[in-house]
């Protein structure tokens, strides 16, 4: 079957994708791998032996920056609606972390640890008509921060993809109420072209 020439040029952009080559020779799953090491390089998100809470995850190109970052000692639970292969030292947990049985099954993998940092990387299946793809990832950004609000520890950090247009000042006045510094980062992994940027949020106030 031939290709439009739309998807014809994503796949020809994605080949030539200098950070698509770089994951493929790094062993990471996803470009995404850069965005979140170039954050918290920036940032200092992740410390050894921090508690990390990957939402929207799959296919875990951020749960394995993650792991490697944390150590040993650290603990990665990461959680999305679709299936993601195993990653070693991190826990996944399949399903929607808004319902009762998946948020409890990760308050249980938690066990009263305290959580240093949420993260999420999360976007809707895109339409490419914004009157129904932004109201729909700024619902999906909203129920991550309300999970970072309910597991954060005092202090703790919170990192999300967050799209520019309708509901984005709304959203970022909201998390200065409970974050001390509340930054918007480009990584340089992030297609120019994208809305997309990232929400960094330090100093968790509950």
């Amino acid at each position: 079957m031939a290709r439009s020439k739309s998807s014809a040029d994503w796949l020809k952009e994605h080949v030539d994708d200098i950070w698509v080559q770089r994951a493929q020779q790094d062993g990471y799953r996803t470009r995404a791998s850069y965005k979140l090491i170039e954050l918290d390089d920036k940032d200092k998100l992740i410390r050894p032996g921090s508690v990390v809470v990957d939402l929207g995850s799959a296919p875990g190109g951020w749960s394995q920056v993650v792991a490697q970052r944390v150590g040993e000692k650290g603990l990665v639970i990461a959680s999305d609606i679709l299936e993601m292969d195993a990653i070693a030292d991190v826990t996944f947990i399949q399903g929607d972390f808004t319902t009762e049985e998946v948020y409890d099954q990760l308050v249980d993998v938690i066990d009263g640890r305290p959580v240093d940092l949420v993260i999420s990387d999360m976007a809707p299946n895109m339409s490419g008509m914004s009157s129904i793809d932004q109201p729909g990832a700024m619902y999906l950004v909203e129920l991550a921060l309300d999970m970072a609000r309910q597991v954060l520890k005092p202090n703790g950090s919170f990192v999300a993809k967050v799209f520019q247009g309708e509901g984005f000042d709304a959203y970022l006045a909201d998390m200065k109420q409970s974050f001390a510094k509340v930054m918007i980062r480009k990584p340089k992994a992030s297609r120019a072209r994208s809305r997309e940027v990232y929400i960094v949020a330090k100093g968790f106030r509950p």
